[in-house]
């Protein structure tokens, strides 16, 4: 794993900003974990799932409803990812480390792990977002050029069509191959795997049966295998592309830099704030319906700085942040619009795929 230290010791933007953000917190007697408006989310995103689920297996009805419901299933277990498991992974749904263990589990419940996840999002995209060579998130190198820095191939230069593609599988894939790659090689990319417990083996395992059982043997047994393979598919080709797009509009776009780093140590002359600042934007903010299904990942820049506040806050912060960057020099990337982000990002990876 190559060394990547920021350098912090003159740093004077974060703590400023973190000075600030505590006496909003403190001004207004809050806590920084999750309240009503996230607990409101699970009370409705959860159950529904969990409806749209049994009534395509348990309910006769015309195919196109089938297919349309398993497509909207795909976009509520997106959205639970993207609200209940997100925070609840990173410690901010709640200040009771239980439930945020147990809440994290959703991950599971979508076919992923938690355990992995953690160590893939919380560790090392947060500590080192965008650095090729680190960053897992854009470790799909030779298969798309997300970064100037890394290899061409002819075939990238219509990889601005091909990814619809690949998102369109992403979750697919994450279940059934990215996952088990990592867990036997014991490696996220370029970094060693954090040493399993005996339960973290059992979770694993346990819960990959699990979804093989909910997912594919009870589906085939009650409806067919044919039914289940078209639902199956839709519902993961909704799921893979909201997952993939939205935090590809977070980094991957015009308005975002990249570093990258080799087999030697580098130093990274900003600090560690800065860094996540120059490397990440902010889409459609103000957007209540976009921010309520997308969890507040609509606030990147605000979730980079604060990954240990839940998302519920984050509206109130990127003000907080937008003055600070401001008064420090620094560019505050926000695309005022989901559109305009999409557009960003396929522009950004049809520019990539010209050869250089």
């Amino acid at each position: 794993m190559p060394k990547v230290t920021f350098n912090n010791k003159n740093a004077l933007f974060f703590p400023a900003l973190k000075s600030a953000v505590e006496d909003y917190f403190k001004s207004n007697n809050i806590q920084k974990t999750g309240n009503w408006k996230l607990y409101i989310k699970t009370a409705v995103l959860i159950p529904v799932a969990v409806a749209l689920y049994v009534s395509v297996l348990f309910i006769s009805m015309p195919a196109i409803l089938s297919v349309t419901l398993c497509a909207l299933l795909g976009f509520v277990l997106a959205s639970i990812g993207f609200n209940v498991m997100h925070d609840a992974c990173h410690g901010s749904y709640s200040t009771n480390s239980k439930v945020n263990d147990t809440l994290g589990l959703t991950l599971n419940a979508l076919g992923g792990n938690a355990f992995i996840w953690k160590q893939k999002h919380n560790i090392i995209h947060h500590t080192y977002t965008n650095v090729d060579g680190l960053d897992d998130d854009i470790g799909k190198s030779p298969l798309m050029r997300q970064c100037s820095t890394q290899k061409w191939v002819p075939m990238h230069r219509i990889q601005h069509i091909y990814v619809i593609l690949i998102y369109a599988i992403s979750s697919f894939a994450w279940v059934f191959i990215m996952d088990f790659v990592k867990y036997l090689s014991r490696k996220v990319y370029t970094t060693p795997l954090q040493p399993m417990k005996l339960t973290d083996h059992m979770v694993f395992w346990g819960s990959k049966v699990l979804y093989l059982a909910f997912y594919i043997a009870l589906p085939i047994a009650l409806v067919g295998w044919q039914a289940w393979a078209i639902g199956f598919a839709v519902m993961h080709v909704v799921m893979g592309f909201t997952l993939a797009i939205v935090f590809q509009l977070a980094h991957v776009v015009e308005e975002t830099e990249f570093e990258v780093v080799g087999e030697d140590a580098k130093v990274i002359e900003n600090e560690w704030a800065i860094h996540q600042i120059k490397t990440t934007a902010n889409f459609a903010p103000g957007h209540k319906i976009i921010s309520w299904f997308v969890g507040g990942l609509n606030y990147q820049v605000e979730h980079h700085l604060f990954p240990r506040i839940s998302h519920v806050h984050y509206p109130a912060l990127s003000k907080i942040v937008a003055a600070k960057c401001a008064e420090h020099n620094l560019t505050y990337n926000s695309i005022p619009t989901m559109q305009g982000a999409v557009i960003s990002h396929f522009r950004f990876m049809k520019a990539l795929g010209a050869k250089p």
